[in-house]
C-alpha cells in the first residue's frame, strides 16, 4: 500500500507537459496562415479610365473643389474659411452637381481631426467622388 501512496503524491504534484499544448497551438497558427484570404482593396477602387473611342459631343469634366487643411485652417479652392462656412459652401456645392470631383490636400502638419471633419462635411452634402493627398 505504500507504493500507492507514493504513486499518488507524484500525480498530483501539478506539473503539466506544455508540450502538447505548443504543438496545439503551432498547428492552429499554421492553419489559419495558409486558409487566410486576404482582402484585395485595389478590386474596390473606383477608376475613370478614358475609352478607347472619343466621343463626339464630349462633356467637359466637372469642376474641381479644391480643398487645403493646415494647421490654422481650411482653404476652399484659395479662400480661407471656418468649418462652418465650409459646410455651408459644400452644402451649396453639392445642390448643384453631386459628381464634382473634391481633392482634399493635407499639410504633414495637419490633425487626423481636422481631415475627418471635412471627409464628413462631403459626406453630408452628398460629395462622393472625393481624392485625399498630402502636401508639404
Amino acid at each position: 500500500m505504500a507504493d500507492f501512496r507514493k504513486r499518488r503524491k507524484s500525480e498530483e504534484s501539478g506539473e503539466i507537459s506544455m508540450t502538447p499544448m505548443i504543438d496545439v497551438v503551432f498547428q492552429l497558427l499554421i492553419y489559419f496562415v495558409l486558409t487566410i484570404r486576404p482582402v484585395d482593396v485595389f478590386a474596390h477602387l473606383d477608376v475613370f479610365s478614358p475609352s478607347a473611342k472619343p466621343q463626339e459631343s464630349e462633356t467637359p469634366p466637372p469642376p474641381m473643389i479644391k480643398i487645403e487643411i493646415f494647421p490654422g485652417g481650411v482653404l476652399i479652392n484659395g479662400s480661407g474659411v471656418d468649418m462652418t462656412g465650409l459646410a455651408k459652401i459644400l452644402g451649396q456645392l453639392g445642390a448643384l452637381n453631386p459628381k464634382q470631383t473634391v481633392m482634399i490636400l493635407c499639410s504633414i502638419d495637419s490633425r487626423h481631426r481636422e481631415l475627418v471633419e471635412v471627409l464628413d462635411l462631403c459626406a453630408r452634402s452628398k460629395l462622393t467622388n472625393i481624392s485625399v493627398g498630402s502636401m508639404n
